[in-house]
């Protein structure tokens, strides 16, 4: 498989698809901590539909000013409120981006970086589970009161911030992860160094699963923790150093379309994937078999 997989991620046109990735806005940024600032942003309010998402984080970042990491450490309820007023997206409101971003200022004040906050959680629990469920509840640690006061009720914040992490598999959290970890490459930064990329998990999402059944890298169907675990264990047995770096690649091919949730013999019959594919060779031989029936009927 690997063969196969290595020869997919280099036809990849990783550059041509960052503009349809929200790994576009942390791109904007040289400065490390500006870097990963916006990818927490951007990576957090990455659901749903992204021609509604896109525009919100690009408004808030814009109105963040040339360097997203000093609005966050100067920030308090007062800005975050201004800055907030009237913001609605999907499960979010107002109050659930400002306990982000100030929680985020927070840390960037105590501990200078992101990186810094994650790997204490990381060091003190052990797990990449236990290290994320930390950083999420430090992130959280904000004037909560005063944000109500000022904003109104949170609405969507576990959705934006799990605390605790539970089952879920947290794709948006492993995808940051991944931005600031691996790399750095045309897509990814690697400006976190005190993390190996070893330790990521696969940012497990419709498309990444549908494909990795296809790919027989798990037999799971449910998008938990313990599925990408799974998946990303698979992963590792190819390349046990970087195990999730083929995860742009295949996530951007099935959102493409290349691989739709219900096949397309034209699309599996010159998928580079389908040596490896336990459904495409089905799918093609089926539809071969139905033209050359079709034929054979005709000619009767």
């Amino acid at each position: 498989m690997r063969p196969v997989l290595d020869a997919f991620l280099a036809s990849t046109d990783a550059r041509a698809r960052i503009g349809f990735d929200p790994v576009e806005f942390p791109h904007r940024y040289t400065d490390a901590r500006d870097i990963e600032v916006s990818a927490l942003l951007a990576a957090s309010l990455a659901y749903g539909r992204a021609d509604l998402f896109r525009p919100k984080v690009d408004a808030l970042l814009r109105r963040m000013g040339p360097s997203p990491a000093a609005f966050v450490r100067a920030l308090d309820v007062s800005g975050a409120a201004s800055l907030l007023s009237g913001f609605v997206y999907r499960f979010n409101v107002g109050t659930d981006v400002a306990v982000l971003l100030l929680g985020m200022g927070r840390a960037l004040r105590e501990h200078g970086s992101l990186e810094a906050l994650f790997v204490q959680g990381l060091q003190a629990r052990g797990t990449l589970h236990g290290a994320l469920d930390a950083f999420t509840t430090t992130l959280r640690q904000v004037p909560m009161d005063a944000l109500r006061a000022a904003l109104g009720p949170e609405r969507g914040l576990h959705h934006l911030l799990p605390s605790p992490l539970g089952t879920g598999a947290a794709k948006r959290l492993n995808l940051f992860l991944r931005w600031m970890v691996r790399g750095p490459d045309a897509v990814d930064f690697g400006i976190w160094k005190r993390v190996p990329p070893a330790t990521l998990l696969i940012p497990l999402d419709t498309h990444i699963g549908r494909i990795s059944q296809h790919l027989g890298l798990t037999r799971r169907k449910d998008l938990t923790w313990r599925t990408a675990e799974e998946v990303t264990a698979s992963l590792r047995a190819l390349d046990a150093a970087d195990p999730v770096r083929y995860d742009f690649a295949l996530c951007h091919y099935g959102m493409s379309g290349a691989c739709p949730a219900r096949p397309v013999p034209e699309n599996c019959a010159r998928c580079a994937l389908l040596p490896t594919c336990r459904v495409g060779p089905r799918v093609v031989a089926t539809a071969t078999r139905r033209v050359r029936d079709a034929t054979r009927r005709k000619s009767v």
